[in-house]
């Protein structure tokens, strides 16, 4: 009797889990910001680029200046002039590759401008994909042989304009100025007619490895230019990422992509709390489809897997708004540059768990920000909510202010706007539903 009771036991649990893992996951979308068309990057390690013109194209479609095609191998161009320069300079000890992070694109923004698409399209023959491979081997060779020139005090003074000239021959000349919507612009000034200022963006990030609430040098491979990033709490790092896309405003991300996770070509990235090593090909392929717990993804851990190179700077992207998944809560709809793949046309759809742990870190708009963030890193010039201003509050590590809450339609319960799937369950341990908060418009 105790067997077969223990056999009908048995049973059950195996059907519920049956039955769980044959739920597909199901989406509603949220908040869906204004993008530009979906490109892809081709053969080049240019994500950098095509991510962060892709999120100030939705910058500009904000400010209300319509929709424009942006060159991303205009400002490709003038990046790889500064790497030459800072590879021979430091005699060779710096990172020298097709790699790049967003404040890469927004120097160049500041430096030089931006250029249409349409008029700079940075590549011989329009009908070919982009390919830099032969290129970066060329532009590495030549700086090497300046750096021997240099060791020798033989290095001419106009080297650069030999890197000009190979650049010229990669991408084309740029024209001093050029004609636009029936308008004559130079690059600067299509810059700032489009209302592009990057001094408005700010770089943010999560690592236990740096005090909180802090600048720091990211120590990743492509951060070649030495950019800093604003060190906060993992919880705030969301909360940021929520509110940004609550108040219309869209977000670079940089993150890994190259665990098995990632699924570009089935539109879904997860972190399953079944490990990958012990699922079979076909379990791997059923995790796209049907949904599963994912692992609670706290600071420790994230930090491990970092330390560990498990979790890696490989790719940006743009994320341009918020889902709900029927079983588990908040997934983020993400722009990727590798065209137009899979039923989402070139879209992923991006877990809460995932974001928590593979997150490198967020480009923002300044003013996007929740107002005691903005406080604690000293951005002035927005005039906070008055119930912010006279809240005790402004300036906590944790929670968030009264202005800071979410906007009509989303979810009213008692953890603070843009708590994770892991405070949730600290704070509501007896729920024994799927974790994860579910946004509402009803």
């Amino acid at each position: 009797m105790k067997k077969t009771l223990l056999f009908l036991i048995l049973a059950g649990c195996s059907l519920a889990l049956s039955a769980q893992n044959s739920e597909p996951y199901e989406f509603k979308e949220f908040k869906r910001l204004p993008a530009t068309p979906v490109k892809s990057q081709d053969q080049t390690g240019t994500c950098w680029s095509f991510s962060t013109t892709s999120f100030l194209e939705s910058e500009v479609l904000r400010l209300e200046k319509g929709e424009h095609n942006l060159s991303e191998m205009f400002t490709v161009r003038n990046t790889y002039r500064q790497k030459c320069e800072n590879y021979v300079r430091r005699l060779g000890k710096a990172q020298f590759s097709e790699g790049g992070l967003a404040h890469d694109n927004l120097n160049a923004v500041r430096q030089y401008g931006v250029m249409p698409e349409s008029i700079y399209p940075g590549r011989k023959d329009p009908a070919l994909p982009y390919n830099h491979s032969a290129l970066a081997k060329r532009l590495k060779q030549m700086c090497d042989e300046f750096i021997a020139l240099a060791n020798k005090g033989a290095l001419q003074d106009n080297w650069l304009e030999a890197i000009d000239k190979a650049l010229d021959e990669e991408f084309g000349p740029v024209p001093v100025n050029f004609t636009y919507n029936n308008t004559v612009f130079t690059p600067t000034s299509l810059r700032d007619f489009l209302g592009l200022n990057p001094d408005d963006y700010v770089n943010i990030s999560s690592f236990s490895h740096h005090p909180f609430w802090r600048n720091f040098i990211l120590e990743v491979p492509d951060n070649f230019s030495n950019g800093q990033f604003f060190n906060m709490p993992l919880s705030d790092l969301l909360r940021s990422l929520n509110h940004s896309l609550q108040q219309g405003y869209t977000v670079e991300w940089d993150a890994d992509v190259s665990n098995p996770g990632f699924g570009a070509r089935s539109g879904l990235a997860v972190v399953p709390e079944a490990d990958w090593a012990g699922k079979t090909k076909d379990q791997m392929a059923a995790t796209f489809k049907y949904w599963e717990q994912e692992k609670l993804v706290d600071q420790p851990y994230r930090q491990k897997q970092f330390d560990r190179l498990e979790t890696q700077d490989d790719h940006l992207m743009h994320i341009v708004g918020m889902l709900n998944e029927t079983h588990s809560g908040v997934y983020y709809i993400v722009k990727n540059s590798w065209g137009e793949i899979s039923d989402l046309k070139g879209y992923v759809h991006v877990s809460e768990a995932y974001m928590r742990l593979n997150t490198i870190s967020f480009t923002v708009n300044k003013n996007a920000l929740p107002a005691d963030i903005r406080q604690r890193m000293g951005i002035t010039g927005r005039k906070l909510h008055p119930e912010v201003e006279k809240s005790p509050n402004v300036g906590a590590e944790q929670g968030a202010n009264p202005g800071d809450t979410a906007p009509e339609g989303a979810p009213a319960n008692n953890i603070r706007p843009g708590a994770s799937n892991l405070d949730k369950q600290k704070a509501k341990p007896k729920v024994m539903a799927p974790s994860g908060r579910h946004l509402s418009k009803e």
